[in-house]
């Protein structure tokens, strides 16, 4: 389980990095940029972290995929807008929930 965790999080920080970066291409977004690279480098961390300190790569995981999740929900809810909320929202769901399993099961 921790394998299939410790993967997923660093896809998950790809994506992020590689959504911040085409935030700041599309829209000139500094913060996008920002907060897309900060995201990624956390998530692949978390990920890099879970071999050996399985509860700290687990709790970062899910923190930083809690706080993306409260960005990008809120962020649809209010304007509709499916992209990039829609995969966010559910690559956050997912990072949650795996990284709960890996609490558990470790």
């Amino acid at each position: 389980m921790l394998n299939i965790t410790r993967i997923f999080f660093f896809v998950y920080a790809a994506f992020t990095a590689l959504g911040g970066v085409m935030g700041f291409v599309k829209a000139n977004s500094k913060p996008s940029l920002i907060a897309g690279v900060v995201s990624g480098l956390l998530l692949a961390v978390s990920g890099w972290l879970m071999p050996t300190k399985t509860t700290v790569g687990c709790v970062m995981g899910a923190v930083v995929s809690l706080l993306l999740l409260g960005k990008f929900l809120p962020a649809y809810l209010k304007k509709g807008q499916a992209m990039p909320a829609i995969p966010m929202i559910i690559l956050s769901a997912i990072g949650i929930a795996l990284a709960v399993a890996g609490l558990v099961r470790r």
